[in-house]
């Protein structure tokens, strides 16, 4: 019997875990290819389990897109700890938006899937904050990120570049590499540069 209080939260079996551990692989494969219009028919097919295993781990599509969200937010999460550990600030903050704007490139969902909806709390998102923050803190404190950027600018100006990818992946797949340039060249402290709207 199970004690009062005890968490209802159980750790998955192994047999679940591996399967588990599947369908988020096959689902990063379907969306990476097909964007969100990939159907859980298509996950099941691709993890090669029966599509009501994908249903007891991920009760609708919209949960599933939610574990692929936050697994990537944990992946960026770890590319600007990473970066942190760079000496130049200027080259760890514009690598760690080069590497995350690859990672966009080469997932034709991540873009629609950050952009489908806010983010939920999370402690993958508030790690990719708060190291995002340490990022352009540091870059401003040595003069190398203009005075007037924030942090949350970074989410904004990676969605942006998102739309570029969407709408150039068929004709001209490398085309966000110049945007992004562009951006970073926005970004950097310049005497020459205009002061941003409040």
């Amino acid at each position: 019997m199970e004690a009062a209080g005890a968490s209802a939260v159980r750790p998955l079996r192994a047999d679940a875990r591996r399967n588990r551990e599947r369908i988020m692989a096959a689902a990063r494969v379907c969306f990476a290819a097909d964007g969100i219009e990939a159907q859980m028919d298509d996950v099941a097919r691709q993890a090669r389990v029966g599509v009501g295993t994908v249903y007891r781990h991920f009760p609708d599509k919209a949960a599933l897109l939610a574990a692929l969200k936050a697994e990537r937010f944990g992946a960026l999460a770890a590319l600007a700890t990473d970066a942190l550990d760079q000496e130049d600030p200027w080259e760890s903050f514009r690598g760690f938006l080069w590497r995350a704007a690859e990672l966009a490139s080469e997932d034709r969902a991540h873009c629609q899937v950050m952009a489908a909806a806010p983010s939920e709390a999370g402690p993958e998102l508030d790690e990719l904050r708060a190291r995002t923050a340490d990022l352009v803190e540091r870059g401003k404190l040595a003069g190398a990120i203009r005075e007037d950027f924030e942090p949350d600018d970074v989410p904004v100006i990676m969605c942006a570049l998102g739309r570029v990818m969407e709408a150039t992946r068929e004709t001209e797949p490398l085309g966000w590499q110049r945007h992004l340039a562009l951006m970073l060249d926005g970004m950097r402290a310049s005497a020459a540069a205009s002061p941003l709207p409040e």
